[in-house]
């Protein structure tokens, strides 16, 4: 044991690794860069626009349903044409559509570069597929810590960047700040390399039958199950939107159809999935009992983390009472603390993560994002309550999700582990397009009668968000726990549930 443990510190990681993560880091931290410079500028759309709160929200919601379908497409791609490929051409469409947004005059034209932008964004499994190829297992934690750190250095300088911009320049500013990205994409399509190995499942014969047959199912594509899926997702979110826009009483019988449909698209979708051979989201993925949790902690991280950031701009911006009067600047303010020590805790979870494992830093990270979340919802009265508590929620969440994140890439079969990523991306994203919907139930059900500054949530929908982000937290700790008990009990059926997979 003692000869492994040296033997795994011994592994050096090559200077064209590191260079290969510093340019993917970079990559997704301009990317985010871009995201989150919007967030403050959400009052000013609605005005704009003259839209409610309820259509805003799709401005997330709308290219996260996106990036959630299209996420396992690209993955398929990935193994069909390879990861550095399709990683370029999704990077590409995302600088354009990003751009594009800029020019924007109606809120439908607004939405529409929001959902290409969301083809783009399913670039992320792809880049982690390529550092799962790049580093040797032993450092792959390291990796995954800094390229999740690049994610919240994103965050933390585009809400700065973004809020000024948005103050002196207006929010269609903040979508022009994204073409220096194009050199990062040079500089992949130059520099980068991919390994250009074909994983072959453990224990298969090599037969040109077999070699046909697996060949066959990676050059198909399931379009009809991500059809299925794309009308599943949107139902949901539009049964959300309808509840917001006239409560459950006002649009029952739309509320109740909306809901009808994703119901039976969602078991189309299951029908589609188990017939085809080459599926869009794999069920066996989802039997694992090492992956199963991580995944569902996965969604639950992800509208924690978007029902939060459209919430605190609102109550940061509303009118005193209702909230503290600010602007763009000030929202970002508050917010910054939580994005400061998403970063200062994501860069540092690896070493954690390599010190006590992946299992514990889920369950500290949910407690500590439980008492954040508790702490909001008894005190929020004044703004460094509120940021205080954000940073609380920011540590706990950015422990979770890094070794959550960690668990998905190193202990899927390599064989597996585009798919993998791709579905856990995929269910993290419907998690995220969740979130601002949710919130928008809770504004728009809780709303003051339009006076002369308007209408605007009452402090009772802000208690709703943060009780939520409560329970999230306590169904985090729940899954992690069931997590742990599970490897600890017995450890031999996790050996056998993965070698199910590699079959």
């Amino acid at each position: 044991m003692l000869k492994a443990k040296e033997d795994s510190r011994s592994i050096t990681v090559t200077r064209e690794a590191w260079f290969t993560l510093g340019i993917l880091s970079s990559t997704l931290l301009v990317v985010f860069f871009s995201e989150t410079m919007l967030l403050p500028a959400i009052p000013e759309i609605m005005k704009d626009f003259r839209v409610p709160y309820a259509l805003a929200a799709w401005i997330f919601s709308g290219y996260m349903i996106v990036a959630a379908v299209m996420t396992p497409i690209a993955g398929k791609l990935s193994d069909i044409y390879g990861k550095k490929k399709v990683l370029l051409t999704l990077l590409v469409i995302y600088i354009a559509a990003t751009a594009a947004g800029g020019f924007a005059n109606t809120i439908s034209f607004l939405f529409m570069t929001r959902l290409v932008q969301g083809v783009g964004l399913a670039a992320v499994p792809a880049a982690f597929s390529l550092l799962r190829d790049t580093f040797p297992p032993t450092k792959l934690a390291l990796a995954v810590g800094v390229f999740g750190s690049a994610y919240s250095g994103g965050s933390v300088v585009g809400l700065l960047a973004g809020a000024s911009i948005i103050h002196n320049f207006g929010w269609h500013s903040t979508f022009f700040f994204i073409a220096p990205m194009a050199v990062f994409v040079a500089m992949i399509a130059k520099f980068v390399k991919e390994s250009k190995e074909v994983p072959r499942p453990e224990g298969s014969r090599k037969s040109t039958y077999n070699d046909k047959l697996r060949a066959s199912q990676r050059l198909s594509i399931d379009i009809k199950g991500a059809i299925a899926l794309s009308v599943t997702t949107t139902a949901f979110i539009m049964a959300l939107t309808l509840v917001q826009t006239g409560g459950i009483s006002g649009n029952l019988e739309e509320v109740a159809t909306a809901f009808l449909v994703s119901i039976i698209s969602l078991s189309v979708f299951t029908i589609i999935e188990r017939r085809t051979n080459s599926p869009l989201l794999d069920f066996r993925l989802l039997r694992n009992r090492t992956l199963l949790p991580s995944y569902l902690i996965l969604v639950a991280i992800g509208i924690t983390m978007f029902m939060a950031y459209p919430s605190i701009v609102q109550l940061v911006r509303s009118p005193v009472p209702l909230g503290f009067g600010g602007n763009a600047v000030d929202a970002a303010n508050v917010q910054l603390p939580f994005m400061i020590m998403f970063l200062i805790l994501a860069s540092a979870a690896p070493f954690i993560i390599n010190k006590i494992g992946n299992k514990k830093p889920i369950i500290i990270g949910g407690l500590i994002s439980l008492m954040g979340s508790v702490g909001l919802l008894v005190y929020h009265s004044t703004e460094f309550a509120i940021s205080a508590n954000l940073a609380i929620i920011a540590t706990g969440l950015s422990l979770a999700i890094t070794a959550t994140w960690n668990i998905v890439v190193s202990e899927s079969p390599k064989e597996f582990i585009g798919i993998s990523t791709a579905v856990g991306a995929l269910l993290m994203f419907i998690g995220m397009a969740t979130g601002p919907a949710v919130a928008g139930v809770y504004m728009e059900d809780h709303r003051t009668i339009a006076g002369v500054q308007g209408s605007y949530p009452t402090l009772r929908s802000y208690d709703l968000v943060f009780l939520t982000s409560a329970l999230l937290s306590g169904i985090s700790i729940g899954f992690a726990l069931v997590l742990s008990s599970r490897e600890v009990q017995n450890p031999i059926k996790q050996i056998r549930s993965l070698d199910v997979l590699r079959r």
